[in-house]
């Protein structure tokens, strides 16, 4: 009975996963308080995963990837990318691997792949080259590079948790490492000698920068309230300006004095200047109705519009909606966007589309590139949300440079204290988020922005779900289904077939629910079978990250696919012959490396 009550539940959270109802972090809490209301573990066993070591790691991590990001420690090897990648685009995906993958081994990929966008861009700009040419192997460069250590991705330090708790012991830092470095090269070499090839040439960024990319010269222009002007005496919310016409007034010059967001109470006066955004036609409709005069072109042009959006405490850039949204699916409007992150939508790019009229009646969908315009202040508030992240070079004097040395030498002690067996992972992982702090690198009221709760909230959730399959038997009793249905099925194509199943699950939930629900099984099977379960455990481990098919597999090929101006069907058709030669090659490497018996 038990047993036919936890595989419903694993049922009931397989279609809610597929289905994206809820998002995936609240999804796996709802599977956790529903194994506690059937009693399938206890309530201490139900929010464990909240006290695990593998979550607790994985949030240290996000702290200390924050910390040198914050430093600018990145942003000094981007530069380094950008002179070694000279002016070929395959000595450019070289570079990539060499430099970025690497960093991806220690540091929490997103971070990479969010510093590491404007960088590319800024290199296809100076070469003419297409974005779409470069932003999927970054992508997948940081995907290999993650497998390296065990503190490469979140899946990672999960399978290391669940190994540990069946039994079988918890991984050391470098435990696959050799198997990981293989299969980074391989992989690499194949990003290096195909994907070029395979790769659309879509997107070549403006040489005239992020608002040339956007084309918001036909859409952000300068209005000067006449002396005869009805909006005289009136302030912006009482005008109804913005709500009757599809314009967004971006800031007020009075005297050559620059008034910033938030503007709605501030009363107009007759000579000042409004820097809006909306088309010409709207813009003409309101010189007729409220007599104002439309400046011409010349007074904004490029330069003169990169330093208005940009003046001052105010700024622009490019916000991404991430693939586990709350937005997705609403309006603008109808989430009040300029209320709630002090922040005004000048244009909405979707793939190849432009977007610049009515944007506050566009529906969003993950992967919308949002070109934000606000004080810089309210981009800190971006930089917080699960929902949104900010693609931007941070600027330098926003950085704590003279932090680098300490935030480098404090992961390398995580890093080293951990290879060298002294304190579990945890214990160093902690310390090092401690020393962050102390020394100033992270401040405190950064810490909790730092972290990707939706990522915690699913690991606390599904853990539960590992400990009800294992307590009711259920992961025995689907061992032992397998295990008869094998046949004379030989080591290798179990190994094989887990690693398959594993990667097509990852592509339609996420890789750490693939983990949980597949890595138990695997490991058994290996038991009845008098196999080497560490060699399943590895199989399962790197096929979760074996998610190149699309873009919603995971985090970072979301993070791409709007940049790039990408097309579902290119992941398809570059992440597929990747995704095959893992497949291929990494069962035998396993094989080899560790022993099948």
């Amino acid at each position: 009975m038990t047993i036919a009550m936890t595989l419903s539940v694993v049922v009931i959270a397989l279609i809610c996963f597929i289905g994206e109802w809820l998002p995936v972090d609240i999804t796996a809490i709802a599977v956790m308080i529903g194994l506690m209301l059937l009693e399938l573990v206890t309530p201490e066993e139900g929010i464990s995963g909240f006290s695990n070591s593998a979550t607790i790691t994985v949030m240290a991590m996000f702290i200390l990837s924050a910390g040198i990001a914050r430093t600018g420690a990145i942003q000094m090897v981007s530069n380094l990318l950008i002179r070694a990648g000279g002016k070929h685009l395959t000595r450019q995906i070289i570079a990539m691997g060499a430099i970025v993958g690497p960093i991806s081994a220690f540091i929490n990929n997103t971070a990479v792949v969010a510093i590491f966008i404007p960088v590319v861009e800024t290199w296809c700009r100076k070469q003419s080259i297409s974005t779409s040419k470069l932003l999927i192997p970054l992508s997948f460069t940081t995907i290999l590079g993650g497998m390296i250590t065990t503190i490469g991705t979140s899946t990672n330090v999960l399978a290391s948790g669940l190994s540990e708790q069946m039994g079988y012991g918890a991984f050391g830092l470098f435990e696959f490492s050799i198997l990981g470095i293989i299969t980074f090269v391989i992989g690499t070499l194949y990003l290096v000698l195909l994907a070029p090839r395979l790769l659309p040439d879509r997107k070549v960024p403006s040489s005239d920068g992020i608002s040339g990319c956007y084309e918001l010269k036909d859409y952000v222009s300068e209005i000067v309230i006449t002396p005869g002007s009805g909006l005289i005496g009136q302030t912006l919310r009482s005008s109804q300006l913005q709500r009757k016409f599809d314009v967004d007034v971006l800031e007020l010059i009075r005297n050559n004095i620059h008034f910033p967001q938030p503007l709605a109470d501030k009363r107009l006066l007759a000579g000042d200047i409004l820097l809006v955004r909306g088309g010409r036609e709207d813009l003409l409709k309101i010189k007729d109705e409220r007599e104002i005069d439309i400046l011409p072109d010349v007074q904004f042009g490029q330069p003169l519009l990169e330093e208005s959006l940009s003046s001052g405490e105010e700024s622009i850039a490019e916000v991404l909606i991430l693939s586990n949204s709350n937005l997705t699916g609403s309006t603008l409007k109808e989430l009040r966007f300029r209320q709630r992150y002090n922040a005004t939508v000048l244009a909405i790019r979707r793939g190849e589309e432009l977007v610049r009229e009515r944007l506050g009646k566009v529906s969003l969908r993950f992967g919308d590139l949002l070109l934000v315009q606000g004080p810089r202040e309210s981009f800190l508030g971006l930089q917080t949300s699960q929902d949104l992240l900010v693609i931007e070079q941070r600027d330098v004097e926003t950085l704590r440079r003279d932090k680098i040395p300490i935030a480098i030498a404090i992961c390398l002690g995580v890093v080293i204290v951990a290879a060298l067996d002294w304190f579990p992972i945890l214990v160093s992982a902690l310390t090092g988020v401690l020393l962050m702090i102390l020394t100033g690198c992270l401040k405190p009221g950064e810490l909790y922005g730092s972290v990707r709760w939706d990522i915690i909230f699913l690991l606390a959730g599904l853990i539960p779900l590992g400990i009800a399959m294992d307590k009711s038997g259920t992961t025995q009793w689907l061992a032992d289904y397998l295990v008869s249905l094998q046949g004379n099925l030989s080591g290798y194509w179990l190994l094989t077939f887990f690693f398959i199943i594993t990667s097509l699950l990852t592509e339609i939930l996420s890789n750490n629910a693939s983990v949980v629900l597949l890595l138990p099984i695997a490991a058994k099977v290996a038991e009845n079978l008098d196999l080497n379960p560490f060699a399943f455990i590895l199989a399962v481990t790197f096929a979760a990250s074996n998610s190149f098919l699309t873009p919603i597999g995971y985090q970072t090929n979301t993070m791409v696919y709007g940049p790039g101006g990408y097309r579902f069907l290119d992941f398809v058709r570059v992440g597929l012959p990747l995704n095959l030669l893992m497949a291929l090659i990494t069962p035998p490497l396993i094989i080899l490396l560790y022993g099948l018996e």
